[in-house]
């Protein structure tokens, strides 16, 4: 069966799902597709063992189709967004962001380093099925001798061919430093989980160029298998250790692609994408900065948030899970700044997409202009609900739309619940689970509900397995 898009990009368990032949099939799709005339398609990676495999391929395919290729090397994902945007270029980057290391993925950017709206994923995705239905048994008859082929392809000077570009790095890191707008993070005290992903390739530099004291560096040795691996955002628990110990500011962790980040405060607690973008929000909202004085969120972000900007004036608008929602919505509004809990944010007079250092340094200048501890503006932006979250593995996550046991138990806990909590059932855009989240006013309300639910999506769905 062919992959399908999810909520950020095409995924699967590199070798078997997302294969050599597959991710060259899907080159010359996406050449076809997104391809200009005149202009090159940028490509990155992250830094896991199947990485350079699946940038060659995707190489070869854009290449087959006549498309001059740049291969970027490791660089976030927001870098080859970046460079995209900067070259006016399409883009993908080969990444699965916060899976583990035997997962990887394919990104894909429209020129100028836009993610990809519903239309274009649907045509690559048809046009790729295509592709694949032609090499599957049974064979199409080879054409008789001296007969032209069916499908002819590029030849003599016509084929593409892929380069470097050594410079796109520094030109990445300038522009993030710009953002700055000509202040410096002096006397900031800085600890950096890099997650041995493709933060390594550019944070650490920043933060020492900003100024700010750098003194502490975990998750900074990729062999390509330990990507994610007890580090970096989703687990964040050794970097609050090194904050505290060596008595820095504030901790940034980053994901395997370092587009999201997760704050640590001094004394070692965990700031979420909620209130980083809480408190950005209200510092731009302060400087008269905040467009449309809006914010765009997900169906994720806690009860708490919205109590918080309603408190301020501002404006909450709320999307679909995934950051290429966050960022549709931005544009149509023309509004400035949105994100997701897990730490995507995008702020879009700056950046094309989410970028974890990007709202690190955003972060980090609102600590140095304010004079104020992280601890004191995360607290003061937002008072956070419990919320509990719960994922059950499945065979098929479409399963859900039809179970409908489960949706009665979500109508009888929501009633339950009444207006001191909220309730969100929804399928994993990456991975073969089902999400069950619970706000309430108390910790045990909110997990005796989300337990309550667990077990009904076990019992409608019949094969689910709570992890």
């Amino acid at each position: 069966m062919t992959p399908r898009f999810g909520t950020d990009g095409l995924r699967g368990v590199a070798g078997s799902e997302l294969t050599p032949e597959l991710t060259l099939a899907l080159g010359r799709v996406a050449a076809r597709e997104l391809g200009i005339p005149g202009r090159p398609f940028l490509v990155g990676r992250d830094t896991r063992r199947s990485g350079p495999l699946l940038l060659a391929a995707l190489g070869a395919g854009l290449a087959a189709e006549g498309v001059e290729v740049v291969d970027l090397g490791v660089l976030p994902t927001p870098g080859v967004a970046a460079l995209a945007a900067m070259r006016g270029a399409p883009a993908a980057v080969i990444s699965a962001s916060h899976n583990p290391f035997p997962d990887n993925g394919i990104k894909l950017f429209a020129a100028g380093g836009i993610k990809l709206g519903d239309d274009a994923e649907g045509r690559i995705e048809a046009g790729l099925a295509s592709a694949v239905a032609a090499t599957d048994p049974p064979a199409t008859p080879a054409p008789a001798a001296g007969a032209a082929p069916t499908t002819p392809g590029k030849v003599g000077s016509a084929i593409g061919w892929v380069g470097t570009d050594a410079d796109g790095r520094r030109r990445y890191t300038e522009q993030l430093l710009a953002s700055l707008g000509g202040r410096r993070l002096d006397g900031l005290r800085v600890a950096l989980d890099l997650g041995n992903g493709a933060a390594t390739a550019t944070a650490a530099d920043v933060i020492r160029a900003s100024g700010a004291d750098l003194v502490a560096v975990l998750g900074n040795a990729p062999d390509g298998t330990n990507i994610n691996a007890g580090c970096g955002s989703t687990d964040p628990s050794g970097l609050a250790a090194a904050v505290v110990a060596e008595h820095a500011d504030a901790g940034l962790a980053f994901d395997g692609d370092a587009d999201r980040v997760i704050a640590v405060d001094a004394a070692g607690q965990i700031v979420d994408g909620d209130r980083v973008i809480a408190l950005c929000a209200l510092d731009l909202l302060g400087r008269g900065r905040l467009a449309g004085e809006t914010v765009v969120v997900t169906v994720m972000t806690n009860l708490g948030f919205h109590l918080a900007m309603a408190e301020r004036g501002i404006a909450v608008h709320q999307t679909p899970v995934g950051d290429r929602y966050v960022l549709e919505a931005l544009d149509r509004g023309g509004w400035s700044l949105g994100g997701e809990q897990s730490g995507h944010v995008i702020f879009r007079d700056l950046a094309t997409t989410g970028d974890g250092l990007l709202s690190g340094l955003q972060v980090l200048d609102v600590m140095a202009r304010s004079g104020r501890t992280l601890a004191d503006l995360a607290g003061s932006a937002m008072e956070r609900l419990p919320q509990v979250l719960r994922n059950v593995k499945v065979t098929d996550r479409s399963a859900l739309d039809d179970a409908a046991g489960v949706w009665d138990e979500v109508r009888a806990v929501e009633a339950q619940l009444g207006s001191d909590g909220r309730v969100l059932l929804r399928p994993s855009g990456t991975e073969p689970v089902i999400r069950v989240m619970v706000e309430a006013r108390t910790e045990e309300s909110a997990s005796v509900a989300a337990d309550r639910l667990v077990a009904a999506v076990i019992d409608g769905l019949g094969d689910g397995v709570a992890t």
